[in-house]
């Protein structure tokens, strides 16, 4: 599920509301009955105004739950092993296809591009990084940019005292992988967040970036590291430690400097993730 890089990119879909707790449960139920998005029972079913009924479909496409009309294999696992999505690990799954998917453009860029330059920032940093990636496909329109900023930082950020519930209902806020530093503005990728990352969710991203390959590249590694904002040795560390759980399966090596993963056996992805779901 290797995301592709685009010609175009998308800042927009959500109708500047976050990914709600339960949206994405509300989605998948509303298709999996065969009821259609743009109806106007939509609003009925769905039980929320109409352009939250286009947030919840932007959504379920942007965590990659939710394409060309169809329900993909990974929501039907998800929703299958934790119905409403209650599960951090869960979460932080939902994390890694929200960029991997790269639908929703911006969370691709923050989290794997934008990460490498600096790790704290302001909204006018992020803004003027989006522009000038921006500036040779001619699609940057700063303002929805500035709003889509705005939705990320609401799905990440944990909402200052005294803002209302609704901004606490947010998905991915327990993952805590931004944080704001100060009064002044600035944000913070958050690596200690790390610690929660279970890690059969990295391994499950270690095999959806190979493919078919059967070594993974340093690169793709550091790819992984900045999608959870893990330090490198720390994911090392946990690779070591899968190393001796899939053992003859897996095996870490760092030759003259050289660091990959190779694979010895094939190893399902989703296997990898029944190893978690089915012992909670």
């Amino acid at each position: 599920m290797n995301s592709e890089p685009k010609s175009r990119y998308t800042f927009s879909g959500h109708e500047t509301f976050q990914c709600k707790m339960l949206w994405l449960k509300k989605g998948y139920d509303f298709v999996r009955t065969n009821k259609n998005f743009n109806l106007p029972d939509a609003v009925i079913d769905l039980g929320v105004g109409k352009n939250m009924v286009s947030a919840i479909r932007y959504w379920l496409k942007a965590f990659g739950l939710f394409t060309n009309d169809n329900l993909t294999e990974i929501a039907h696992y998800i929703f299958d092993k934790d119905h409403n999505t209650e599960d951090l690990t869960t979460l932080w799954l939902l994390h890694y296809l929200l960029v991997n998917t790269n639908h929703a453009s911006l969370y691709n860029l923050t989290f794997l591009e934008f990460q490498k330059e600096r790790k704290e920032f302001s909204v006018e940093q992020l803004q003027k990084f989006i522009k000038r990636k921006c500036i040779d496909i001619g699609n940057s329109n700063e303002n929805t940019v500035k709003k889509d900023i705005g939705v990320l930082l609401k799905n990440y950020v944990m909402p200052v005292e005294g803002m209302p519930f609704d901004d606490y209902s947010t998905l991915l806020l327990e993952i805590n992988l931004i944080r704001a530093k100060t009064e002044d503005k600035v944000y913070i990728f958050n690596d200690l967040g790390k610690r929660a990352v279970t890690p059969e969710i990295l391994l499950y991203a270690i095999i959806d970036q190979k493919g078919q390959d059967k070594t993974v590249s340093f690169d793709v590694l550091q790819k992984i590291s900045l999608i959870f904002c893990m330090p490198m040795l720390e994911l090392i560390e946990t690779i070591q430690y899968l190393e001796k759980i899939y053992k003859g399966t897996i095996v870490y090596t760092d030759n003259a400097g050289i660091k990959q993963v190779q694979f010895l056996k094939e190893l399902d992805k989703f296997e990898v993730l029944n190893h978690y779901y089915d012992r909670i």
